[in-house]
């Protein structure tokens, strides 16, 4: 059911150096003498690294990467090729990742409320495992996909002091888990496990102690009931990469000690994720060309050529920190340029298409350039094509050294 991550060896696995970057794209732009629209570069030698971080650090867990997050070929690809999983929400993703010649044990449909003719399509195509909280679902899989294994999803604490939580859209809750269970077992449907998602961006990763405690209770009313025994846990996502990662991984394994210390240890439970912004977010660069400018007030303001309904649709959202980094034609480096505060708007006519306001800049030109880093995470994924500005059609280099 869950394939085994591979490393591909005499391979770089380590992310290309600032410096490398900015001769990279530098010489992107060159090669390119009319470049003025954005692009993004993928750096291959990072997503290596962070599966290697990974399995150092949660090397009984496997990933079954969040196709939504960032569906772009190669990095699918190079995802495919390191041997991890993936979940899928929709019919199109699950076509998309099967294309790739990934197996269908490699997929977890990980929607609990899914089309009908999504479900038919799975059938089809034998992607034989799946997620549900609802009667609903299960009468749906009962019609068209009898076969199907399933993970119940189950609403857990909202402990995490996760930007995006998802109990309120998603998974049973405590009072209506012996009942799922129930119709389950009526509708001679199998429930092999259980999944949960703590929420995006969490900050609290005691939360993980909370929900697998919460998981292990669904295991073990399951077998009250007469259930055959459960074998899959599926722990959701909400990790990104840095500190903050070793911390949740820490806190994995504590409660996975705690809760299933002889399942752990046996091999009889297997454990999966459902990262996105893990893997996703750092191997991303995008590069914007400066398109207009104007001085208002001893502040800098500029245009360029991407911005709030395309790639940086996330900062409607998500508030992150945002790291730019000017690079001016003529002097790559910037060194010894006074900075001003600067105002930079996207290039549609939506006035709230501003994407950095009271940032210190050099001065900059049309034709410049600013790069954005960390750009891998729900950007071109909920970017549209407003105005004519087409995310969807923002180029993507791969780059390894």
């Amino acid at each position: 059911m869950v394939g085994e991550a591979k490393l591909i060896k005499n391979r770089v696995t380590k992310p290309v150096s600032r410096d490398d970057l900015f001769h990279f794209i530098k010489s992107a732009i060159s090669n390119e003498q009319q470049q003025t629209d954005p692009f993004y570069v993928l750096d291959l030698g990072a997503i290596r690294s962070l599966v290697e971080t990974w399995f150092h650090n949660l090397p009984v867990v496997q990933p079954f990467y969040a196709v939504k997050c960032n569906p772009n070929p190669a990095f699918l690809k190079e995802m495919a090729a390191l041997g991890t999983g993936f979940d899928c929400a929709s019919l199109p993703e699950i076509e998309t990742i099967l294309s790739l010649g990934v197996s269908p044990d490699r997929i977890v449909f990980a929607n609990t409320c899914k089309p009908e003719s999504h479900i038919k399509y799975a059938a089809k195509v034998g992607v034989n495992l799946t997620t549900f909280d609802s009667n609903c679902e299960l009468e749906k899989i009962k019609k068209w996909h009898p076969k199907c294994v399933l993970l119940i999803r189950i609403k857990v604490p909202e402990t995490s002091g996760a930007t995006f939580k998802f109990g309120s859209k998603f998974g049973a809750l405590p009072k209506e888990i012996v009942p799922l269970l129930k119709a389950a077992q009526e509708a001679k449907l199998q429930v092999v496990g259980v999944s949960f998602h703590i929420g995006s961006r969490a900050i609290n990763f005691q939360a993980f102690e909370d929900a697998i405690g919460a998981a292990k209770t669904t295991f073990d009313t399951a077998a009250q009931l007469g259930l055959p025994k459960m074998h899959i846990l599926d722990i959701g996502g909400g990790f990104t990469s840095g500190p903050k990662f070793t911390d949740a991984a820490s806190a994995v394994k504590v409660a996975l000690q705690k809760y299933f210390p002889g399942e752990v240890a046996d091999g009889n439970l297997k454990i999966i994720a459902e990262p996105g912004r893990f893997f996703a977010n750092s191997p991303f660069t995008l590069a914007t060309s400066v398109i207009g400018k104007r001085e208002r007030a001893e502040v800098k303001e500029y245009w360029i050529s991407d911005g709030i309904s395309g790639s940086m649709n996330f900062l409607k959202y998500d508030h992150d920190e945002v790291i730019c980094t000017p690079l001016i034609m003529k002097n790559p480096t910037c060194k010894e340029l006074k900075t001003w505060s600067s105002t930079v708007f996207g290039p549609t006519c939506d006035a709230a298409d501003t994407v950095l306001k009271g940032f210190e800049l050099p001065e900059l030109d049309v034709n410049d350039w600013l790069v954005f880093h960390n750009m891998g995470a729900y950007t071109s994924s909920r970017g549209n094509d407003f105005n004519g500005f087409k995310t969807s059609a923002i180029p993507t280099i791969a780059y390894e050294n």
